[in-house]
């Protein structure tokens, strides 16, 4: 009769089996689970090639509407395309200034207490969380029509992108110069600024100039609720099947946001 220490030899080589099986059997459990959300999406969306397909005559249609493009109206997009330069400039900058405090306030390594650290995360995910659009029509109604609702919507929805990911950053630091400046002795405030910021300002910059771009792309839609820019435009155009202007415009669109990745990238590998 085998003794245990028998038994268990003999058992070994079947161990391996049992313990593939169970991995077999979570990865076909999360493929089907996978594949189950996709399938309940696509009847949620009603995702079709048959209607793709039956609209595809109107898609060629459109487009051969859309050309050629009607340059002459090229003097009269001047001014709103700098409007829209000028919305996404400022909106970036005030989200800048503002995102500083923040993202020390929603870092648990720099906050001073969690109730701080809490509200200032809440602050961040509800900016975050609501669209730009939701802020344009929030401040047109109250400040009025132009770009100036346009730029403080931009400012709202940004800093809670830039806050997140700055709190995110601070939090990810190496401890080691904070810990070094703190055995010197050195304040709170100097350990943010000799230990702290110097490690995640790269970072912050790159992420900053990424978010001006984005802010150029939605500055050029937030006309379409009356906040300015050459969106205003864009949407007349739309609104008047005058097809061959918004092919214009988009085009403008596309060389300027061109232009503003060109002097960001410009910028990012001057400054870094």
């Amino acid at each position: 009769m085998p003794t245990p220490k028998q038994n268990y030899f003999l058992l070994k080589p079947t161990m391996p089996w049992f313990k593939n099986t169970g991995v077999m059997i979570r990865q076909l459990t999360l493929i089907v689970i996978g594949v189950g959300i996709y399938v309940w999406s696509a009847n949620g969306t009603h995702l079709s090639i048959t209607e793709l397909s039956k609209g595809l005559p109107n898609i060629i249609d459109i487009i051969s509407r859309m050309l050629p493009p009607n340059l002459t109206i090229l003097p009269r997009l001047l001014q709103p395309t700098i409007e829209t330069i000028q919305i996404s400039i400022w909106g970036t900058t005030l989200a800048v200034f503002a995102t500083l405090p923040f993202g020390l306030l929603a870092a648990r390594n720099t906050s001073p207490n969690i109730f701080l650290y809490n509200c200032s995360r809440f602050i961040l995910n509800a900016t975050r969380s609501i669209s730009e659009i939701i802020f344009a029509l929030i401040f047109v109604a109250a400040v009025g029509l132009g770009p100036f609702p346009g730029v403080l919507a931009l400012a709202f929805h940004s800093v809670g992108m830039l806050g997140k990911f700055l709190a995110d950053s601070i939090e990810n630091i190496d401890p080691g110069p904070v810990e070094a400046l703190q055995a010197t002795g050195a304040g709170k405030w100097q350990v943010i600024t000799y230990a702290i910021l110097p490690q995640v300002l790269p970072d912050f910059v790159t992420l900053c100039l990424y978010r001006w771009e984005l802010n150029f792309r939605s500055a050029t839609i937030l006309g379409i609720v009356g906040a300015g820019g050459i969106g205003f435009e864009l949407i007349t155009s739309m609104r008047l099947f005058m097809y061959e202007d918004m092919t214009t415009i988009l085009i403008v669109v596309l060389v300027m946001v061109t232009l503003v990745d060109y002097i960001s990238s410009y910028i990012r590998a001057r400054i870094l």
